[in-house]
C-alpha cells in the first residue's frame, strides 16, 4: 500500500463502493460478500480520516444506499432514511459506546442513565409507509436515502400490513421497517421451482427484493411477504413520545407487527450478551438475521446526538460474522466481464453455506489466488456474508494432498485467446480484445441493464443467444433487431418478441446519464453521469469537453475525467454514439445552469430548516453556481448557513474555526454576489440569532 497513491486508491475504492451500492441495491445482485463491502467501505473511511483534503460530499462514506431505478417512479422521503454505522466486534461496539459517553457529557448528560434498544437486524428491504387520515397511501424503497422509488401497490399486496387505521390515528403517519420473506415461503417456493424444472432462487433477502420490485403486483401477492417495524418517520398529530420503545408500543397497537425480539437493555454489556444470544440462535428464527442494532431510547438524545451525514450518532448494528464451511475446491477458472477484467472464480463441491447450496465462489483477483495459495483439490474454507457471493477464504493446509502444483493464472483470455494484460499498478489483469466475445456480451449485458437503459426481457440467456445466432453484433445492434428474425426462434412467441422491442423502443426515452451509464465509461457511475449531464447538458458538449473541463464538474474529479476523455477519444465508441443517435436515443440531458458560477471553489455548509429552500434545494442552488455542499465543517469551509433547530455541532465548529455563520438572508447574499455579508463595509457577519 506504501506504493499507491493515497488519491488514486480512495477513487478507487469509491468507485467500487458505487458500484457494489448499485449492484446490491439498484439491481438486487450483489456481487461480493458483505464483508468484503464492509471492507472496502472500512479502507475507504481510514484513508479519508487520513487524508481528510481527499473528503468529498459525494463519497460513498457520505451518502445512503444507491439511485433508485427507472423501472417505478421517484417518491422524495420528507425525512431522509438514513443508513447505519457497523461494528463488527465488541471492540468496536466499546468504541461506539465510548463515543456516545463522550458526547453525552458534552451534552452534560453524563450522569443520566441511557437506556438502550435491542432490535433483531432483519436481513430484508428498507421501505417507508405513508398514512394520510389513517389509509396508506404511499409505499417507498429507501434509495439513496432522500429518493426512493414508489412501490406503492406491490407492498399493499402484503398482508400483514392494515390497509385502514384504527379511529384516532394521526393524520400523517410514517412508518419505517423491513419487508422479509419468511424462510418458510422461501424453502416452499424454491420446492416449487424445483418441481416445475425451474431456477432455484438464491436466498430469501434477493428474493424478497426481487419480488417487491415485480411491475406486476399480483406477482408479489403471490410471494408471501412480510414486514417488521422500527421507526417512525414523519407524523402529523401525533402524541407525543419520550422514548423509542414508546413509539413501537404505539405502532403494535395500531396493528403494525413490531417484533417480538425487541429489548430495552440497561448497559452495553447486556447489548453483548443479547447480541451472543442470537448469534447462537439465528437458525432458530423463520426470517434471516445478520446482527443487533441498538438505538438509544431518549428521543430528546436522539436528536441531540444528531447525525452524519449518512447516519444516526445514536445507533449502530452490530453484526454478526459472516459463516463458513469447508468443501473440496474442484478447480479454478477465469471469467471475462464487460471490461475485459478476468477474474478468477472456484468450482467447489456444493456445500450449504447460510442457508443456501454454493458451488462457485470468488477468488477476486490474481493477488488474491497467490496470495491465499489455494490449489484445485484442496479442503477450503468458503465464507457467506450476508447472503451474497460467497467466497474462498483459504486451504486448510492440513488437509492438502501431496503433490498438489501450485495454480498459475493464465497468459491468454479463456475466451477469445488474446494475451491478457495486467496494467502497472493496477491490481486486476484483463482482456484488452474490445472484440472479445465476452466483453461484447458484458457490454450489452450492461447496457440493457436496469442501472442503465432497463430493457426488460434483454437479459444475460437473451443477449449471448442472439450474438451465437448473429442476430446483434454490438450495443447499437439492439435498435435494430429484426422481429420476423425473433420470431422464428424456438420458446419467442408474439407476446414475448413484441413485448421485448416495446422494451427497447422505451429505452430509447431513458435520460443522459442513464445513456452515459450504459455506454461502459470506466470509472463512471450513476452520480458521475448525473453530474456531467447537468453541467453539460448534451452528449456532444461531453464529447468536446477536454479534461480539465471534465475534472472540474463537482463529483467528477481527474480520474473519470481521464477516462471520459479517453473512451471519446476512441473512434470506436463516436461511431457508437452516432448510430445510438440515428436510432432515436436522447442525447440531451438537463440544461446546463442559467446562474453565474461565482462559488467556485467554495464551500458552503447548510444546517437546519430554511424558509424558501428545502436541503436539496440549498444544495442544489449552491452546486449550480460552480460551489460543494458538503455535510461537515472543517477549514476549508467558505461560510456555515444556519436555519431553525440547527444541528448545534455544526454552528459550534464554525465558531471554533472562526468560518462565518450566515442566516437565511446571508445565505441569499452570498448566493447572488458570491460575497459574504461583511465584506464590503459590514461589520459584522449575520447569524441566525
Amino acid at each position: 500500500m506504501s506504493e499507491v497513491d493515497p488519491a488514486e486508491r480512495v477513487e478507487e475504492l469509491r468507485r467500487l463502493v458505487r458500484h457494489h451500492n448499485q449492484r446490491y441495491h439498484e439491481l438486487d445482485a450483489p456481487e461480493i460478500p458483505d464483508a468484503d463491502y464492509d471492507a472496502l467501505l472500512r479502507e475507504l473511511l481510514a484513508l479519508e480520516e487520513r487524508f481528510p483534503d481527499l473528503v468529498t460530499p459525494d463519497s460513498p462514506t457520505r451518502t445512503v444506499g444507491s439511485a433508485p431505478s427507472a423501472t417505478f417512479a421517484p417518491v422524495e422521503h420528507r425525512v431522509p432514511m438514513m443508513s447505519l454505522d457497523n461494528a463488527f466486534t465488541a471492540p468496536e461496539l466499546q468504541a461506539w459506546g465510548g463515543r456516545l459517553e463522550r458526547r453525552l457529557a458534552e451534552l452534560g448528560e453524563s450522569t443520566r442513565a441511557v437506556g438502550l434498544v435491542g432490535e433483531l437486524k432483519i436481513d430484508g428491504l428498507a421501505i417507508s409507509l405513508r398514512y394520510e387520515g389513517g389509509r396508506m397511501v404511499q409505499a417507498a424503497t429507501r434509495g439513496d436515502g432522500r429518493t426512493g422509488e414508489d412501490v406503492t401497490a406491490n407492498v399493499a399486496t402484503i398482508d400483514v400490513l392494515p390497509d385502514v387505521l384504527a379511529s384516532g390515528a394521526p393524520e400523517v403517519l410514517e412508518v419505517r421497517g423491513e419487508v422479509y420473506m419468511p424462510i418458510g415461503v422461501f424453502e416452499a417456493l424454491n420446492a416449487a421451482q424445483v418441481e416445475a424444472g425451474d431456477r432455484t432462487y438464491a436466498n430469501p433477502r434477493n428474493t424478497a427484493a426481487g419480488s417487491l420490485r415485480q411491475k406486476d403486483p399480483s406477482v408479489t401477492a403471490r410471494r408471501g411477504l412480510a414486514f417488521w417495524s422500527y421507526q417512525l418517520g414523519e407524523v402529523v398529530g401525533g402524541p407525543a413520545f419520550a422514548r423509542h420503545s414508546e413509539t413501537l408500543e404505539f405502532l403494535a397497537d395500531l396493528g403494525f407487527p413490531v417484533n417480538p425480539e425487541v429489548r430495552v437493555l440497561e448497559s452495553l454489556g447486556a447489548v453483548y450478551d443479547h447480541a451472543q444470544h442470537w448469534q447462537a440462535h439465528r437458525h432458530d428464527l423463520d426470517y434471516e438475521i445478520d446482527g443487533l442494532v441498538v438505538k438509544v431510547d431518549d428521543l430528546a438524545l436522539q436528536r441531540e446526538l444528531g447525525f452524519t451525514s449518512r447516519a444516526p450518532r445514536w445507533a449502530i448494528a452490530y453484526k454478526f460474522p459472516p459463516e463458513e464451511r469447508t468443501t473440496r475446491l474442484r478447480r479454478i477458472m477465469v471469467s471475462i466481464g464487460r471490461t475485459g477484467r478476468a477474474t478468477p472464480f472456484a468450482e467447489l463441491e456444493p456445500v450449504v453455506v447460510a442457508g443456501s447450496t454454493v458451488g462457485l465462489a470468488t477468488l477476486h483477483n490474481q493477488d488474491q489466488v497467490r496470495a491465499k495459495d489455494v490449489r484445485p483439490g484442496d479442503v477450503v474454507i468458503v465464507r457467506k456474508a450476508g447472503d451474497v457471493i460467497p467466497e474462498v477464504v483459504g486451504p486448510v493446509l492440513a488437509e492438502r494432498p501431496e503433490g498438489l502444483e501450485p495454480w498459475e493464472f493464465p497468459t491468454d483470455c479463456p475466451v477469445c485467446g488474446q494475451p491478457l494484460v495486467r496494467p502497472e499498478g493496477e491490481a486486476d489483469t484483463r482482456c484488452v480484445n474490445v472484440s472479445c466475445p465476452a466483453r461484447v456480451a458484458g457490454s450489452i449485458e450492461h447496457f440493457a441493464s436496469r442501472g442503465a437503459m432497463d430493457i426488460e426481457g434483454l437479459g444475460e440467456q437473451r443477449v449471448r443467444l442472439f450474438l451465437e445466432l448473429g442476430l446483434l453484433h454490438d450495443i447499437a445492434g439492439i435498435y435494430h433487431l429484426d422481429r420476423d428474425a425473433l420470431l422464428g426462434l424456438e420458446g419467442f412467441g408474439e407476446t414475448s418478441v413484441d413485448n421485448l422491442l416495446r422494451a427497447i423502443e422505451d429505452s430509447k426515452a431513458r435520460p443522459l446519464p442513464h445513456l452515459l451509464v450504459g455506454l461502459n465509461i470506466r470509472h463512471l457511475g450513476p452520480a458521475g453521469a448525473q453530474a456531467l449531464s447537468r453541467r453539460f447538458g448534451h452528449i456532444d458538449r461531453i464529447e468536446e469537453a477536454d479534461v480539465d473541463e471534465l475534472a472540474a464538474v463537482d463529483g467528477v474529479g481527474p480520474t473519470i475525467a481521464e477516462a471520459v476523455r479517453e473512451w471519446f477519444g476512441d473512434e470506436r465508441n463516436r461511431t457508437l454514439v452516432q448510430e445510438l443517435r440515428d436510432a432515436g436515443l436522447t442525447m440531451e440531458g438537463p440544461a446546463a445552469p442559467q446562474v453565474e458560477q461565482n462559488l467556485v471553489g467554495r464551500s458552503v455548509v447548510v444546517t437546519g430548516t430554511l424558509d424558501r429552500f428545502t436541503r436539496d434545494e440549498a444544495a442544489e442552488a449552491i452546486k449550480a453556481r460552480g460551489g460543494k455542499s458538503p455535510g461537515s465543517v472543517s477549514k476549508k469551509t467558505t461560510a456555515v448557513v444556519v436555519g431553525a433547530d440547527p444541528g448545534a455541532s455544526k454552528r459550534t465548529r464554525a465558531e471554533e474555526l472562526g468560518v462565518p455563520v450566515l442566516d437565511e438572508a446571508g445565505f441569499e447574499h452570498l448566493l447572488a454576489t458570491g460575497e459574504l455579508p461583511g465584506a464590503e463595509g459590514d461589520t459584522e457577519v449575520p447569524s441566525s440569532d
